[in-house]
């Protein structure tokens, strides 16, 4: 008996749909793993942002949640939400990390091997965009070398830098600081490095949706802040120098 010709719709039409969105739709390029050089397998939380930088129109928790997004892409790192990190502070009637002893607290009570602290000190999504970033990885593994960096020197309300004379110090596995300014041509460079890497559609903004959209440049910057965290690039922070390229 032969099959109703209607019917091979159901397998042709799929198939035409498949082709057609071959030749002619948009290529999405899958987002490319970050290395992860120096921390080995953790799993780390990432606390709610800090804001320094004065602007009203900061969301803190929505900044995190796109780092923490990013950091997912790291090898060998799981990331535990800022969600379960928020409900923790609640608990103790708090709405961020207070002090580098505070944060390897956290990190006990999560279940972590560390959690991730940011603090935006520049913010301007307007193009071209400015975003400053100081970040510190605390955690439970130790670390050789030293140096201390105060991101949050100008807050009074969080001093993740500062020691609060606990008997043992909080272990700094590690840290970055960089501000990321869009009319700069090296960060244009990086800009359109991340987006081939990210997006290879040929959409009306290019390469520069990563710049005027302040989703897509605020993924840029927290993935910039992870590279370098991940390469041991804050050893060149310490001493003054710029970020390995």
């Amino acid at each position: 008996m032969c099959r109703p010709w209607w019917g091979l719709w159901f397998v042709v039409l799929p198939a035409i749909g498949l082709i057609a969105s071959g030749c002619h739709g948009r290529r999405r390029a899958e987002p490319v793993s970050v290395p992860n050089l120096t921390l080995g397998t953790m799993t780390i939380a990432v606390a709610p942002a800090l804001n320094l930088s004065g602007s009203a129109s900061f969301d803190e928790n929505r900044f995190a949640d796109l780092l923490a997004s990013e950091l997912s892409y790291a090898e060998g790192i799981s990331v535990i939400p800022v969600s379960r990190v928020l409900g923790v502070l609640a608990a103790e009637g708090l709405s961020g990390v207070e002090s580098p002893s505070h944060a390897l607290e956290l990190v006990g009570l999560l279940g972590a091997d560390g959690i991730l602290v940011v603090a935006v000190t520049e913010y301007d999504p307007y193009d071209p965009p400015i975003i400053g970033i100081s970040a510190q990885l605390y955690g439970t593994r130790p670390r050789s070398g030293g140096g201390s960096l105060d991101p949050v020197a100008l807050s009074r309300r969080a001093r993740l830098a500062a020691g609060d004379g606990s008997s043992s110090p909080p272990r700094l596995l590690g840290q970055t600081q960089r501000v990321f300014d869009a009319s700069h041509g090296s960060v244009v460079k990086e800009i359109q490095a991340f987006a081939e890497l990210r997006s290879a559609d040929n959409g009306p903004y290019g390469w520069r949706k990563f710049v005027v959209s302040q989703q897509h440049y605020i993924r840029y910057c927290c993935y910039a802040t992870i590279r370098a965290l991940l390469e041991g690039q804050h050893e060149s922070v310490l001493t003054g120098e710029g970020p390995e390229r």
